[in-house]
């Protein structure tokens, strides 16, 4: 990892318009399925309020992120990385990022295979769910990324009908639970957007694939709409969350976003909510095939491994991990420790990293002008 700059063949460049999708497929998961529940612990009724503080927060992250990146010609952050620290730091930090993102993937994988148990098949072994979703998403990274965004490109239209059937939950909804407003302390709210830092968590792959983006100048645009829709979503999803449960009922859903498709009755379909767990598989898919690409992609860019060859361990464990994790609270306890973990790794740090790469770039345009005279 000599090299800072990449060069990246033009068979493998993306346009900056994917980016659209592949933030809001990257982040809308497992996350999604239970945050109104986590943040509403937090700050009860004004949770909305908690969910749009979050998303501001991240949209400057996000715009942090592209000024790192646009201090260099073409790297990702583990060139970042070699410049401010040399190689050696630099491979200690980045491999930080390989361990981090299995076990957001491991996160994700248990999660949705604890959600089919409960919902659909409760005595089916998990270790038959773990084997499917391992087999898929080793095809689709095999194929590279731009198999893997053009299969996050086609989930996304293929997982938008889900929102309108939320209609049914949304009449339902009772607008008193929502007195009285600014009931949360300042304190209150920002436990409350920290709650979601799972639910966003996955923006970090911008600092990975922008070397991969054809057309730099446009990225700006669709990685802020990317956002500002995964924003939308997870204030959809708290609102009507907050206006069906009580107050009282809210924080005892474990899935609260599932359970808000369960009245949907059609009398073609028995029970909708299996339809909807089974569809989910649409939403969560796309999520799991970026993680496991970056996973290669990373350790084939710190330790000259093949890529198909980290896929093949990466699945390995994770086909063990999720079928070994049956009990609730072990998977609660991973996700929760994630989420923490996840909360310095992807939005604080780098606001921390900006002022380095800020000095770094002022002290190399000195040099270069005292070398001059």
């Amino acid at each position: 990892m000599k090299q800072i700059n990449l060069t990246i063949k033009p068979s493998m460049r993306i346009h900056a318009f994917y980016l659209f999708f592949i933030i809001t497929s990257i982040q809308t998961g497992s996350g999604i399925m239970g945050v109104p529940r986590y943040i509403f612990m937090e700050s009860k009724q004004d949770a909305w309020i908690s969910v749009l503080i979050a998303g501001l927060f991240v949209h400057l992250v996000l715009a942090a992120m592209f000024a790192i990146l646009n201090q260099y010609d073409n790297t990702d952050i583990l060139g970042v990385h070699t410049d401010l620290f040399g190689n050696r730091i630099a491979k200690l930090f980045s491999t930080v990022y390989i361990i981090y993102f299995f076990f957001v993937l491991l996160s994700v994988t248990m999660d949705y295979i604890q959600v089919v148990q409960t919902f659909i098949f409760p005595r089916t072994s998990p270790w038959v769910f773990s084997i499917v979703l391992v087999l898929l998403i080793v095809y689709a990274v095999m194929g590279g990324l731009r198999v893997a965004v053009g299969i996050t490109f086609i989930f996304f239209f293929l997982a938008l009908w889900l929102l309108g059937f939320l209609y049914k939950s949304v009449a339902y909804m009772e607008f008193t639970h929502f007195q009285p407003l600014l009931a949360a302390s300042p304190i209150e709210l920002l436990r409350g957007a920290r709650q979601t830092s799972y639910s966003y968590i996955g923006l970090e792959i911008l600092f990975f694939i922008y070397p991969f983006i054809s057309d730099k100048e446009k990225a700006k645009l669709p990685a802020h709409l990317g956002l500002a829709f995964t924003t939308l979503l997870i204030l959809l999803v708290t609102v009507i969350s907050i206006g069906y449960f009580s107050p009282g009922e809210l924080p005892q859903q474990i899935w609260p976003v599932l359970v808000l498709f369960k009245i949907v009755e059609y009398s073609v379909i028995g029970r909708f909510d299996v339809l909807v767990v089974t569809e989910w598989m649409m939403v969560i898919l796309p999520n799991m095939i970026l993680l496991a690409w970056m996973i290669s992609y990373i350790t084939k860019r710190l330790y000259h491994v093949q890529q198909r060859k980290v896929l093949y361990v990466v699945a390995i464990l994770l086909f063990i991990g999720a079928g070994i994790s049956k009990h609730e609270y072990t998977i609660l306890k991973i996700i929760d420790t994630v989420a923490n973990v996840g909360f310095w790794i992807a939005f604080v740090y780098p606001l921390v990293l900006l002022p380095l790469v800020w000095w770094k770039s002022k002290w190399r345009k000195r040099k270069k002008e005292g070398a001059k005279t």
